[in-house]
């Protein structure tokens, strides 16, 4: 299967470039949109929940990456869980590839369990792109992430969202780099390395260390990965010391997300 993904600016366009991707043919059980809210009564507005439900169930908010909770339905192709991602905030998945994408087990495990989550769609996660949809989110922007069994499927779904008004992953990603690269560039060159000579390896080593399988693990840690996706290039210097300010990029992010009031006690709550 063929990804597609779009990040916008607001909700409303998010929901419009999902109609666009039904509209190509593209099941809903193949589509899905995240999306920062911040206050209950949003959460409550946005997932409705069912009679087997008590009331606030939709605010319930997981207290680590992988913490979700299923509602409007079950586990079906159209739920939606409420997520607390770190760094971010409070998170809404709408479509279960939304929360497999965080890790969300208790959803995304389940509904593959129980078929509503194709094992060709699980595997195909774009996992490692999962900092650049944080970014997005953090930003308060939504993502837009969809499956097509088709590749002019695909590319038409993807020029049919930039029409949209959406923001490629690419681009996503490169424009979250030109906000970092001047104080990396700055760090690098203050160790005694050229960053204009080293700068991709030092990037990759960066993004490397921002893979959900590698947060928290020094190079050592994670060698046997970082060696059988990045070879000769994880032992390079400029990739090792990129990898290490990538992980500090990962506890800084954590740390200094400032909850809005209205956050704050499903941030307590959670801990």
């Amino acid at each position: 299967m063929d990804t597609i993904v779009g990040i916008f600016n607001s909700f409303a366009d998010a929901k419009r470039g999902a109609a666009i991707l039904r509209s190509l043919g593209i099941p809903d059980k193949q589509i899905s949109v995240l999306s920062p809210h911040t206050s209950e009564a949003e959460i409550e507005a946005q997932i409705p929940t069912t009679e087997t439900e008590q009331p606030g169930m939709g605010s319930a908010i997981g207290g680590t990456i992988g913490g979700a909770l299923g509602v409007a339905g079950g586990l079906e192709a159209g739920a939606a869980a409420s997520l607390l991602i770190p760094g971010v905030g409070p998170v809404l998945a709408f479509g279960l590839i939304g929360a497999a994408i965080f890790g969300a087990g208790g959803v995304a495990a389940g509904a593959l369990a129980g078929g509503a989550l194709e094992k060709g769609i699980a595997d195909g996660v774009p996992r490692d792109e999962l900092y650049v949809y944080e970014d997005a989110l953090r930003r308060g922007r939504s993502v837009v992430i969809a499956f097509a069994d088709d590749e002019q499927i695909a590319e038409n779904a993807r020029a049919s969202l930039a029409r949209a008004g959406a923001e490629s992953v690419d681009a996503a990603r490169d424009n979250w780099w030109l906000g970092l690269r001047d104080l990396e560039r700055e760090h690098y060159t203050a160790q005694g390395g050229d960053f204009d000579v080293d700068e991709a390896k030092y990037r990759l080593g960066f993004e490397a260390a921002l893979h959900p399988e590698c947060r928290g693990k020094s190079c050592d840690d994670a060698e046997a990965k970082l060696r059988k996706k990045y070879g000769d290039d994880s032992t390079a210097r400029a990739f090792r010391q990129g990898y290490e300010r990538g992980q500090n990029y990962i506890v800084y992010v954590n740390e200094n997300y400032q909850a809005r009031p209205q956050e704050k006690k499903h941030s307590t709550r959670a801990a």
